[in-house]
Order: structure tokens, then C-alpha cells, then sequence
């Protein structure tokens, strides 16, 4: 083996150094960033219609499984179906934004960069919640869903919006932080991308933890139907959950990420 090539393999075998992963994620930030608006929209209208197979598959698992202690582990199995076809679908995911999207700007911290970032945030978590109202009312209101699935997909949702407004945020800090570590270790997985989404979106449910834009559609569910208030479905779920997912996705994983490299990159 010539050193050429012993050099490569040495290079295969350790994998990305994290200043590279760094760079592969803000490259994407990047790109994301400089997308039309309206593709941003659609594409996040997308995911959030997407993602209720999410709140669907639990279902499915729920009605159909036996009774029996291991049944709520393979039950949350069902959670990852939605971030599989969302993640692999290279759809806009506003928990996913919360790290991609912010590499840019913590390398060039520009007004413009912020705007823009910002713009991108609003419009993305905001089709996300359009498509999260759709999916929500084709449960409710259409025989798309058989009939036997409609009470595990009541049950499930008011499970996931019932938490106090101070657990339900606190509860949103791991998500928001496996999401980040899920955008994080995707360059690495090299054809694991599936098992690697679907176990730590299986730990998200598993552990019991909140997300801002699976949640939606659960909020949406019971909001539609006169089972959830207004005010709870703002002031309990969706503005605790917001806030613990962007916590638990920037300021914990995306600085820590970016403060173990920055020394290590070039000036913008």
C-alpha cells in the first residue's frame, strides 16, 4: 500500500474532524438561507403535514398492541416514521433550522445574516404549523384515518399538551438538543442515516420530551374539536415548547458545537 493511499484510508477510518462536520453543516445552513422564500414555505408546509405520520404511527401501535409493560417501547417506535420522511426528505423542519441555519450566523454574526436567519425561522415554523393544522383536520373531520385510530390519536395528543407550561418547556430542552445532534451526526452516518434518525426520534418519544412541530399537530388536533382552549393551546404547549426546543437546539447544542471549533476556522 503506497502512502497515498495509506493516508486515505487513515482518513476514512478516523472520519470528519469536527471543524469539517462544522463546515458541511453551515454550508447547508447556508444554502438554506439563500432559498426563495415561497420554496422555504412549501417546503415547510411539506413537513408539517408530513410529520403527523409522527403522531399517526404511535397511534397505529397503541390501537393494535397488546396491553403489556414493553408495549409503550415499541410504541414510540412509531414517533420516528414522521422526522424519517421529513429528515430524509430533506424537507424544512423548524427544530432542524434551530442548528443549520444558525452555523452561518455564529461565523458572520452580520445584521443581514441575522435578518435573514430570522425571516427563514418565522417562515418556516409558521408553514410548519399550517401543515400541521391540515394534517390535524384530515384526522378530524375526513374517513382518511380509520375510525379505531381516533381515540389513540385523542388520547396521545392530550398527553402531549397537557403538561404545565414550565414542564411542558423544560421538556422541550432535550428534544430541541437530540434534533441538533441528529443535523450534527448525518454527516457521519454514511448509509445510517435511517437507524440514526430513528432512534434518537425514538429517545424523543420515549423520554417523554416535547416538540414544537409534531406537537402542533396534536395541538391542532384537540384545537379544531373544541378540546383544547385557545389560550392553553398558545400559552401551555406551543409558546413553552418553542422556547425549549430553540434553547435546547442554539444556545446549548449549537454553541457548544460551534465553540469547540471556532478557533480552528478561518475568519469569514
Amino acid at each position: 500500500m503506497n502512502k497515498i493511499t495509506e493516508e486515505a484510508a487513515l482518513q476514512e477510518a478516523e472520519g470528519l474532524p469536527p471543524k469539517l462536520i462544522f463546515e458541511v453543516i453551515r454550508r447547508d445552513g447556508q444554502e438554506e438561507l439563500e432559498r426563495p422564500n415561497r420554496s422555504l414555505m412549501w417546503s415547510g408546509v411539506a413537513a408539517g403535514i408530513m410529520i403527523s405520520l409522527s403522531v399517526l404511527g404511535e397511534a397505529v401501535f397503541r390501537t393494535y398492541l397488546p396491553d403489556a409493560a414493553w408495549a409503550y417501547l415499541v410504541e414510540n417506535l412509531g414517533y420516528s416514521l414522521g422526522f424519517l420522511v421529513v429528515i430524509l426528505g430533506r424537507m424544512q423542519l423548524f427544530t432542524e433550522n434551530t442548528i443549520t441555519t444558525v452555523l452561518p450566523v455564529m461565523q458572520d454574526p452580520s445584521a443581514a445574516m441575522f435578518q435573514r436567519a430570522a425571516t427563514l425561522w418565522i417562515i418556516v415554523l409558521a408553514a410548519n404549523v399550517v401543515g400541521a393544522f391540515i394534517a390535524a383536520g384530515t384526522f378530524a373531520y375526513t374517513s382518511a384515518i380509520p375510525a379505531d385510530l381516533l381515540p389513540a390519536i385523542t388520547e396521545l395528543s392530550k398527553h402531549a399538551t397537557g403538561f404545565a407550561p414550565l414542564e411542558a418547556f423544560q421538556r422541550a430542552i432535550p428534544a430541541g438538543i437530540l434534533v441538533a445532534a441528529i443535523v450534527w451526526m448525518l454527516p457521519q452516518s454514511d448509509g445510517f442515516e435511517f437507524f440514526l434518525i430513528l432512534t434518537f426520534t425514538w429517545l424523543i418519544a420515549a423520554g417523554d420530551f416535547t416538540h414544537i412541530v409534531a406537537g402542533s399537530v396534536e395541538m391542532a388536533f384537540l384545537l379544531i374539536q373544541g378540546m383544547l382552549s385557545p389560550f392553553d393551546a398558545l400559552f401551555r404547549f406551543f409558546l413553552p415548547v418553542f422556547v425549549g426546543n430553540v434553547l435546547g437546539g442554539t444556545l446549548i447544542f449549537a454553541l457548544l458545537a460551534f465553540g469547540q471549533v471556532r478557533t480552528e476556522l478561518p475568519d469569514p
